[in-house]
């Protein structure tokens, strides 16, 4: 049951044909559901259990260690939102509750109060604590944990603009944050003629900044993100950077008289090159004086980004991540160190070509613990201050350490193919995660999985692709089954061994599901992650269809119903699929690039021109030969496009594009524009059973006879529209 105790009956029938199951729409696509499997006492995964999905993240563990405080999500299936609020237990995971709401909890240092995240209105309006709406804004609160007054909460902070990013003072006397200052627009025009009251058109906005719109947000405000100070008893808050430059998140030294953050503090910020990288491929350290407000740079000899500070319990070492200037597409940053003044900088991660998560000291300055993602792993890692680097912890599994105590006990999140997400602890003596929640044990408990096997192929070139399958639960490899290829997106990031609601429930409603991670996937190297560079799509594509003739090689997959879905870079590869081959028998591109030439110029980031050598105005060939629209007419497979009406990220007109060609050529194809959605279809917890559902009928719209006939297919109208 989820944290907002909602309970949802359970309304689906059982069906079955011939052990196989799937999903279609009815007149309401909320109506249909997964489905038991009687005869074998087998209770597959319903899709509205989605709903009843919670979610953990977070975790952060009192200095003494007694006491952790975690955020905990859940869906309120009335509102169609996300919720979340702060719980606390012990530290052995006993007298788990809810604590109140808000979210990025910080221990002070003495442990005697939390700070958090929470909406607020400047005037300090307690019913504004629920929801940011109107006037209201994120706020910084304080709760006192122990001794007098414990369990009163002071939002400490009258903020217009949102805070993030909070940090304690060493000392607790302050908290760091940082929080937008907006800046006027400096060109200004007098009208003439207009009447004493007259409501005259609201003014213009005017754009001058490179980087003038966001996803999520829309037209981006003039301004930048600084760094400010205020007393956790409550207060005046002060601004400790300066300038049209944006300033990342504070790390205060042991001392509290120097805050270390990231940032690029020189030129115009709305240039795009600098030192011969793109915009995005450059950032520097400084540290500034908390007191006099001087901002330094530190190792401002180095050409490319140097990101990521985190100071040594002693206050000698700033750990850090950076990459050389570059122009390639993927750039794998490496863990660095150098003094506290920003002399001797040096490799300290040596050949290790993973990405870095969530560095931290050791408690006693002997290294860096980090997690990062290895073959579909993600697991905890140490590197010494001397140098070297190894495995702390190992399993298939996605493993997030959030925090680290000063006793060497680490507490973090933990996702495997069966377990949506809980809080784990352990010890760096003996780094075995133990579960501390088990928030969907409730849910999931009677019901059977989809078992999770992955695998090696030989791709092109003869590179080796690591891939993963989702099976039907009894599934039988004697027998034929559907199966539908999912792409990730990107191109740069990585499926893992963690848990998914989608392959889970597709493999519910009978179908194989593969998913692979191709070159340009990360967790694999930088010459990996380049395998694209500056042609994508390109081997990739064939890496996804060696895969698809691996399962077909096994023998228990039909040729004749291959199915292909992906959303963004995965959608975007999914139309470039039905471009370059015809044996899907039905497609969903989702949130797709289809065009590269109006791509680049109407995106939400510049750096979308670094995945070619050129601008297209110098010459517009790659972007032309990397484009799903320009092959258009080899297309033959039906094919459904969605998108969110909003989507600045891979802009609406990418996917109308796509689907008025594919009308123009007589393709099979339909096209859903998601409400109140972004870039993705599934922000909204309703849209995600949309998402799945409205797939689930397309495929099954276009398999074949036989196929269908081993299955009952709820709505008539399946494969007429």
């Amino acid at each position: 049951m989820n944290a907002g105790n909602h309970h949802l009956g359970r309304t689906a029938a059982a069906v079955l044909a011939a052990g196989l199951v799937v999903l279609a729409v009815t007149g309401d696509p909320l109506h249909a559901q997964g489905v038991d499997v009687p005869d074998t006492g087998t209770r597959r995964l319903a899709l509205e259990q989605y709903l009843q999905i919670e979610g953990v993240s977070s975790p952060r563990m009192s200095p003494d260690g007694r006491q952790i405080v975690y955020v905990r999500q859940w869906i309120d299936p009335v509102t169609d939102t996300r919720r979340s609020g702060l719980w606390i237990m012990n530290g052995d995971g006993s007298q788990n509750r809810s604590l109140n709401q808000g979210g990025s909890p910080r221990w002070s240092p003495s442990g005697d109060r939390l700070a958090f995240l929470a909406c607020g209105t400047p005037g300090g309006d307690p019913g504004a604590l629920i929801d940011c709406e109107g006037a209201s804004r994120q706020q910084i609160y304080v709760r006192i944990m122990d001794g007098p007054g414990a369990g009163a909460i002071t939002q400490i902070s009258r903020l217009t603009e949102a805070a993030s990013n909070i940090a304690w003072a060493p000392d607790g006397s302050r908290i760091a944050f940082n929080q937008f200052v907006p800046k006027d627009n400096t060109w200004t025009i007098r009208l003439p003629g207009k009447p004493k009251g007259a409501k005259w058109t609201e003014e213009p906005r005017i754009v001058d900044q490179l980087d003038y719109r966001q996803d999520r947000q829309g037209l981006s405000r003039s301004g930048s993100r600084h760094i400010f100070t205020v007393p956790s008893d409550g207060g005046t808050p002060r601004q400790i950077t300066h300038g049209d430059f944006n300033h990342g998140s504070p790390d205060w030294s042991p001392d509290g008289r120097t805050i270390y953050f990231d940032g690029f503090r020189r030129g115009d910020p709305n240039r795009t090159h600098y030192a011969g990288g793109y915009m995005g491929r450059a950032s520097k350290i400084y540290s500034v004086d908390v007191a006099s407000r001087e901002i330094r740079e530190l190792n401002g000899g180095h050409l490319g980004v140097d990101m990521s500070p985190r100071i040594s319990p002693d206050g000698r070492t700033i750990a850090y991540l950076a990459s050389d200037s570059t122009d390639h597409m993927y750039v794998q940053r490496r863990l660095h160190m150098m003094d506290a003044d920003g002399s001797n900088p040096r490799l300290v991660g040596g050949e290790f070509d993973r990405r870095i998560l969530n560095s931290q000291w050791a408690p006693d300055g002997s290294g860096v613990y980090f997690t990062a993602d290895n073959h579909g792993e993600r697991n905890l890692h140490f590197a010494s201050a001397s140098g070297g680097v190894r495995k702390v912890t190992d399993g298939k599994h996605n493993l997030n350490i959030s925090d680290i105590n000063r006793n060497g006990t680490a507490v973090g999140t933990l996702s495997d193919p069966h377990l949506p997400g809980d809080v784990v602890f352990l010890s760096l003596n003996d780094p075995n995660p133990q579960r501390l929640t088990h928030v969907n044990d409730d849910v999931l408990a009677d019901v059977t999985l989809g078992e999770l096997e992955d695998f090696w192929y030989e791709s092109a070139d003869g590179w080796q692709v690591q891939g993963f399958i989702v099976k039907p639960p009894d599934f039988d490899p004697n027998q034929k089954y559907p199966l539908v290829l999912s792409i990730h997106g990107g191109p740069h990031s990585m499926y893992t061994f963690g848990f998914n609601f989608s392959f889970q429930n597709f493999a519910a409603n009978g179908y194989v599901v593969l998913y692979t991670n191709p070159r340009g996937s990360t967790g694999y190297g930088e010459e990996f992650g380049n395998g694209i560079d500056n042609a994508w799509p390109g081997k990739d594509h064939d890496d996804l269809m060696h895969g698809v003739d691996e399962m077909l090689r096994r023998g228990y997959v039909d040729e004749n119903n291959l199915f292909v879905m992906g959303c963004s870079g995965g959608g975007t590869l999914t139309a470039w699929a039905v471009t370059q081959t015809t044996r899907f028998a039905a497609a969903s591109a989702r949130c797709p690039i289809t065009n590269w030439i109006s791509f680049v110029g109407t995106t939400d980031g510049t750096s979308w021109y670094q995945t070619f050598r050129q601008y297209p105005w110098y010459g517009a060939e790659e972007h032309l030969s990397r484009s799903p629209l320009m092959f258009v007419q080899n297309v033959t497979t039906p094919t459904l496009v969605m998108v969110g009406e909003f989507d600045l990220r891979t802009p609406v007109p990418q996917s109308e594009e796509f689907y008025q060609a594919l009308k123009i050529e007589g393709v099979p194809t339909k096209m859903i524009y998601m409400q109140n959605e972004w870039h993705g279809t599934s922000r909204n917890p309703s849209n995600f059973l949309r998402t799945e559902l409205y797939q689930l009928d397309w495929f099954g719209q276009y398999m074949t006879t036989d196929m269908k006939e081993r299955r009952i297919i709820t709505d008539d109208r399946a494969g007429e529209r």
